[in-house]
């Protein structure tokens, strides 16, 4: 019984991680200086669920961002939070008061922007 209990927990932590993002495999998403002038990223996004938000503050000397966004795919409710960009040339692209389409994940610790693409 005590093997199986720990199986199924040993289950449910890796099941729970799956569901926060943090057992998923990284998928490579700078920006590789192919910028074709969109002020974001060039590449098409990927399968993983973009959220949508708003640029509420943009910090270039602390390097961070100020997002306003609706329930995130990994179960976070809507807030506003700050989020290191995964480039720090993202914050000259960025605009307040600006709708954007993004991805972020937790990378030790500190919420970072993965992936970002303006709504027009």
């Amino acid at each position: 019984m005590n093997k199986r209990r720990l199986s199924f927990r040993t289950h449910f932590l890796v099941a729970s991680l799956f569901a926060a993002g943090i057992g998923m495999p990284m998928v490579a998403s700078a920006n590789t200086g192919h910028d074709h002038g969109h002020g974001h990223q060039a590449h098409a996004p990927s399968a993983q669920t973009m959220a949508d938000g708003v640029v509420k503050k943009i910090d270039r000397q602390a390097g961070r961002v100020t997002i306003s966004h609706g329930p995130l795919p990994n179960g976070m409710p809507a807030m506003t939070m700050v989020f290191k960009p995964l480039e720090t040339a993202w914050l000259g692209k960025l605009r307040e008061g600006e709708k954007i389409r993004f991805t972020a994940e937790d990378r030790q610790g500190t919420m970072t922007l993965t992936k970002f693409e303006t709504i027009k």
